[in-house]
């Protein structure tokens, strides 16, 4: 039996990573919240004030006999553009951040390796700037943010920005995505 691992990321709004992550084989579940910030019970208003030092986040729970963590790794840097400081298009401000808030030290060694890899093939015209840093103050966000994407299909910002992004993400990732 697999023991299942967990994977922290924050690449901008949590809505299109979570929707993405959940539709990976080999992902048990994938669940939106804030880490690495000092607020101890913060909220999504809080966090969106920028007042709070938390990013958005995604908290991937993975089984990694069927998806590694360096799988894990790629779909994430396919889904955000990992050169904007604390920005992700028309999201501004440190809770849009791009991280990867690791568990343990196979996990911090694998992603300064892939950043290493994707500025050595300068495979975005500008350095990445996604900070790597130990998991810390995690918490699991509102219920109404959880499978925003499935519940929310004609939000305006679902139709403009998410459904775009997770079609061309499903096609490069065809596949790995569930049945």
């Amino acid at each position: 039996m697999t023991t299942l691992q967990t994977a922290t990321l924050g690449g901008g709004c949590f809505w299109c990573i979570e929707s993405a992550y959940n539709s990976v084989r080999g992902v048990e579940s994938a669940v939106s919240g804030y880490a690495g910030g000092d607020t101890s019970d913060p909220s999504y208003e809080a966090v969106c004030g920028g007042n709070t030092g938390h990013a958005e986040v995604v908290q991937v729970t993975f089984d990694p006999g069927q998806i590694s963590y360096r799988d894990i790794l790629e779909i994430f840097f396919a889904l955000h553009d990992p050169t904007q400081l604390n920005r992700q298009g028309n999201d501004v401000g440190t809770q849009y951040r791009s991280a990867i808030f690791y568990h343990n030290d196979e996990q911090r060694a694998a992603a300064h390796a892939i950043i290493k890899e994707i500025e050595d093939e300068q495979i975005w015209p500008d350095p990445v700037v996604t900070e790597v840093v130990p998991i810390n103050n995690y918490h699991e966000a509102e219920a109404y943010h959880q499978q925003y994407f499935k519940n929310n299909p004609q939000n305006q910002y679902c139709q403009m920005v998410l459904a775009p992004k997770l079609a061309k993400f499903k096609k490069t990732f065809a596949e790995r995505l569930q049945d």
